[in-house]
């Protein structure tokens, strides 16, 4: 059985089904019309390819007999032949129809969709021009008796040359595209087919496409992961770098995360299937760029709405010069000439291709790194952001206490202090507790059972361990006991005031060390913070913490403006009054809590270690945890806004110098060379756009 790729159900493989084979890999279909839709891209540039080569294999003669004659080497009339009455022209007429109504049939379908919606496109000038051209050398063929003799031209030539300039341009504009998608499509292809699970205690071979979520995959060294999963059992350094662009690989060990089409490359890994089809982060990167490319960004409307007044202008520019070389001039065929040939140049795909092309590119170049822009509109905005606010407990912070100080007394030392109090904590399930035996574990300090156990709710807890009675808690649980601390109170306060709950430990009714332990800041937090106050933006930190706290926090990253005891709820409401001051704000968090305040900001950012509701509610996607992607990622949205702006720049300086070059008949009669122009100037918008890839995303460390 196999999965249709279009619809998703599963279809009995045979001779007899319908499939079809991309890039080496067989795809089975459950119908037709979903062979056709999967199909479409493929079919849409190969025909291209073939109306572009009929037009210049039947335009470049046409061409040639044209210049023959205009140059006076041979007569049009002696160099084809005659049958019966079959004037030379109408050889010209048989060879230049296939191509005005075939490959000219997209500009058709084109213009009438602008028509029924009242408004005007690019493929209105294009429908316009050859239409004209076409047009009017058919009506010399087959009624030239009723036109004057000077007038007796035929421009066959040109219309098909213009229309095989447009497809060439449509061509390497498909071309481009693929280049600039390139990175996903290559993520695509690392993905595994296959994947090894076990089932009943059996190790089967099975295709990825039939793994469910709860599947135990055995992968071994060399092998790619198939799907997203939690690691059970294995440690292993697995290379990440196809999806988050660090080449450096990451060690992985039980509880971890694995990512579906990354390589593992040393150790034997059992991991269990989080994430399949679908759903996995490879999946939604590639529907991510996807999704950007069709999404629209304002500024891309804004061109929209621009070139529906420029294409009627440029109509009536055309007719207008027309007017001007015939009942002023007295030159009909110079003034048929510019009319054609205005129409053509000032054609506005160039116009239409600025904005979308480097969207394409600059979202793609976000996924190569991590960082997953879900379109246009979220580049646009993070391009004009003023201030941001970052959530503080799991973004700005890893979220996990850890344990930063041990000061030890009584003559024990560090790693006795660290011992006992891990064996008070082995039967706890409180946070703090885990910080003191992950250090312990990380020391490899053998952490033996305590002999009895007792939690003290919102004090700590009692432990019997070799006949002695340990207490790790707070100062309500150590002055209940009646211990003495006032010779260290100097030392607790200052730990609290540094933002760090300290946990005493006291052995037989004495005082034998105190912990501190702290949810610590992210190593590059500060790194990042620095650099994004140099792009000149104001730096907001949030917690539910108190202000002591908060303060501690916010010194060490150089951040100022701290607010406080946010609740959950109040988060939205700081956004809202920031950007009821005429701010465009940006949100970074992680957790269900921060979703509405990411929701509700100019610029959603989301941890990608975060919650699976706040990665969908944010507009930028940062998968590696790291918050220099947030600078990285403005950055990116600065760069591809500027590349969006040279290449408005350069289609409308086009259309500005040479829509007059035509209006003054300075192409004369070869007005074929307006298509060729017009097509140039969306291969180099294209070209443009792809010099993007090159932008790097650098980090200080």
């Amino acid at each position: 059985m196999a999965k249709d790729p279009i619809c998703g159900m599963f279809v009995e493989e045979g001779p007899k089904a319908l499939q079809t084979t991309l890039r080496g890999t067989t795809f089975y279909f459950c119908s037709s019309s979903c062979l056709k839709t999967f199909l479409k891209p493929e079919v849409e540039i190969r025909n291209l390819k073939r109306l572009t080569a009929l037009s210049f294999i039947v335009g470049i003669p046409l061409l040639a007999l044209a210049l023959s004659d205009s140059l006076g080497f041979r007569p049009l009339s002696a160099t084809l032949p005659s049958v019966l009455i079959f004037g030379p022209e109408i050889w010209l007429f048989l060879a230049a129809t296939p191509v005005q109504i075939l490959g000219g049939r997209r500009f058709y379908s084109g213009f009438l969709h602008a028509m029924k919606s009242r408004t005007a496109n690019m493929d209105t000038l294009i429908a316009l021009g050859t239409s004209a051209a076409w047009g009017y050398s058919t009506l010399i063929t087959f009624a030239g008796d009723i036109i004057p003799p000077d007038a007796r031209a035929v421009y066959f030539e040109s219309s098909v040359l213009i229309i095989g300039f447009i497809l060439l341009g449509k061509v390497l504009e498909h071309s481009m595209k693929r280049k600039a998608t390139d990175s996903v499509r290559k993520l695509l292809d690392l993905q595994p087919k296959m994947a090894t699970v076990i089932r009943k205690g059996k190790e089967i071979e099975v295709r990825v496409e039939e793994l469910v979520v709860g599947d135990i995959i055995l992968i071994k060294p060399g092998e790619k992961i198939p799907v997203d999963g939690t690691v059970i059992e294995g440690h292993s350094a697995i290379d990440e770098q196809m999806i988050t662009g660090e080449s450096i690989p990451v060690e992985k060990g039980v509880h971890d995360v694995a990512i579906g089409a990354t390589m593992n490359k040393t150790g034997l890994l059992k991991i269990k299937a989080t994430k399949v089809g679908a759903d996995t982060t490879l999946s939604q990167i590639v529907k991510l760029v996807e999704e950007a490319v069709v999404a629209r960004a304002p500024i891309e409307r804004l061109v929209d709405k621009v070139a529906s007044y420029f294409v009627p202008a440029v109509v009536l520019l055309a007719l207008a010069s027309f007017a001007i070389w015939f009942f002023l001039l007295g030159s009909f065929i110079q003034g048929f000439t510019v009319l054609i040939a205005v129409l053509i140049i000032a054609c506005p795909c160039a116009l239409g291709l600025a904005t979308p092309a480097a969207i394409m590119v600059g979202t793609g170049k976000g996924a190569e790194n991590g960082i997953l822009i879900k379109g246009g509109e979220h580049l646009e905005k993070a391009y004009k952001l003023q201030s941001i606010v970052f959530d503080k407990t799991g973004t700005l912070t890893k979220g996990v206490p850890s344990l930063t100080d041990v000061v030890s007394i009584a003559k024990r030392s560090e790693r006795d202090v660290i011992k006992d109090a891990a064996i008070v904590e082995k039967g706890s399930e409180h946070p703090l507790g885990g910080a003191i035996l992950r250090r312990a574990e990380a020391m490899g300090i053998k952490i033996p059972s305590a002999d009895s156990f007792d939690a003290i709710p919102g004090q700590g807890v009692k432990a019997r361990y070799n006949k002695s009675e340990f207490l790790v808690g707070n100062r309500k649980l150590l002055i209940s006991a009646k211990i003495d601390l006032a010779p260290y109170e100097q030392r607790i306060k200052q730990f609290e005031e540094d933002g760090k709950t300290a946990m005493l430990l006291a052995r037989d009714g004495k005082l034998e060390g105190i912990l501190a332990v702290a949810d610590t800041v992210k190593d590059e937090a500060r790194e990042a913070i620095l650099e994004l106050k140099s792009l000149g933006l104001e730096i907001i930190m949030l917690t539910g913490d108190n202000p002591r706290t908060a303060h501690a926090i916010s010194e060490g990253l150089g951040i100022t403006n701290v607010l406080a005891e946010v609740l959950p709820g109040e988060k939205s409401d700081v956004i809202k009054k920031l950007q009821g001051e005429g701010k465009v704000v940006a949100m970074v968090g992680d957790g269900i809590n921060d979703a509405p305040a990411l929701a509700q900001a100019d610029i959603g950012i989301a941890i990608g270690s975060g919650t699976d509701v706040a990665v969908e509610t944010g507009g930028i996607v940062l998968i590696k945890n790291d918050l220099r992607d947030v600078v990285s990622s403005i950055k990116l949205s600065k760069a591809t806004m500027s590349k969006i702006k040279q290449n408005l720049f350069w289609a409308f300086a086009y259309n500005a110098a040479l829509i007059p070059v035509a209006a003054f008949g300075l192409l004369g009669t070869h007005v074929y060379l307006a298509g060729l122009a017009m097509a140039l100037s969306s291969v180099s918008v294209l070209t443009n756009s792809l010099l993007l890839r090159r932008f790097k995303l650098k980090r200080s460390a």
